[in-house]
């Protein structure tokens, strides 16, 4: 079939007109949309400020639960070292008297009367040298490190700067008690006294540990003759106790 060219006008023959009232609707319908969109981001924020609250409350309780549960195991760690200090000087006294019995029957001696010295007074007057020595020595290093972490406990970073330097010192004299470079400090010593000699219980502890003032205070000194193994492994013993206990130096013992 033949194309035939048909000439359409798309044009509306009437204009259409926005009034004015239009314009208001219009600008109501976006104001109220607006609204409605703030309201919503409001109601949004609120739940989660309320997340996060809850989520930071959880925290908290986890932390003190935590904290509590370590508490718990540390106090009931030092029940437990009491309760085996108690049985081995209840041992010990326990051996005392066999050994004084065995010595009385060897010289033909009748038993002795219990009446005659209290046991405890026996305890005490024959164990000066055994474990209660270091037992003595022991809670003395502890007690000047607890001093030196109350002193300073706003501080942690210098108090731990301060146990890793006691540390050292004690361990360089443990593993080479022959070298005398070891065994001597230089009390003017600005890095010294920074880390140990400027807070209170850092000397106290070197002088538990056998280091003595020499040559009009200059230096601290261990002589050869002095060190003492035992009482070095206490320190570092105690020294490691202070750098990973959590409430070293705040519960009293």
């Amino acid at each position: 079939m033949p194309l035939v060219a048909v000439d359409i006008n798309l044009d509306s023959p009437q204009t259409f007109h926005i009034t004015e009232q239009m314009k208001i609707k219009a600008q109501e319908l976006r104001t109220k949309e607006h609204k409605k969109k703030e309201v919503e981001e409001k109601k949004l924020e609120r739940q989660r400020e309320k997340e996060r609250i809850r989520a930071s409350k959880d925290l908290t309780e986890a932390k003190q639960i935590l904290e509590s549960n370590e508490k718990q195991r540390y106090l009931a760690l030092k029940k437990k070292e009491k309760e085996e200090e108690k049985r081995a000087r209840e041992k010990i006294l326990k051996k005392l008297e066999h050994d004084k019995v065995e010595r009385r029957s060897r010289l033909g001696l009748p038993p002795e009367s219990p009446s005659v010295k209290p046991a405890t007074h026996l305890l005490q007057e024959k164990t000066t040298s055994l474990p209660l020595k270091s037992v003595t020595n022991a809670e003395q290093m502890r007690e000047c490190l607890r001093s030196l972490k109350r002193n300073h406990q706003n501080d942690g970073a210098r108090v731990r700067r301060a146990f890793e330097t006691l540390l050292i010192y004690v361990g360089n004299i443990a593993k080479n008690p022959d070298e005398e470079k070891f065994r001597k400090i230089r009390l003017t010593n600005p890095l010294f006294q920074d880390r140990v000699g400027n807070l209170r219980g850092g000397m106290e502890f070197l002088e538990l540990c056998g280091f003595e003032r020499t040559e009009g205070d200059e230096f601290l000194y261990l002589p050869d003759d002095k060190v003492d193994m035992e009482i070095l492994n206490t320190a570092g013993s105690e020294l490691k106790s202070a750098m990973t206990n959590p409430f070293f130096g705040l519960l009293s013992v």
